[in-house]
């Protein structure tokens, strides 16, 4: 199954910020991280991940910093801000009215709209 490219764009913000939420982290991990919640079916690319880091960064939601790691190439790692916490929370709340109104509408439950004649 593919995930439709509105609704991998439409969750990439809160996926990242939930993720350095976490922990502090990097691209590599990051993606890895985000196929792994997914089962799978989310399969990000460097091209999806990195503008996004970047764009929140410019947002002042994460900070980002380069970090040796001995035996290995320095990789720059990003962290949640306060800003970016407080980010996360308004897409957490977004995303549940979201979800909770799916669930309804799945579920059976929900009124239907009324048609008015025209």
């Amino acid at each position: 199954m593919k995930v439709a490219k509105d609704l991998v764009a439409a969750s990439a913000t809160p996926m990242v910020l939930g993720i350095l939420a976490e922990a502090d982290s990097y691209g590599y991990a990051i993606l890895r991280r985000i196929n792994e919640l997914s089962g799978g079916e989310l399969d990000w690319t460097e091209g999806l991940l990195y503008p996004l880091l970047h764009r929140l960064e410019r947002l002042g939601y994460v900070e980002s910093s380069w970090q040796a790691v001995a035996g290995e190439r320095r990789r720059k790692y990003y962290r949640v801000t306060e800003s970016g916490l407080a980010e996360l929370a308004e897409q957490r709340r977004q995303w549940e009215t979201v979800v909770g109104a799916l669930k309804e509408i799945w579920r059976g439950d929900a009124q239907p709209f009324a048609v008015v004649p025209v």
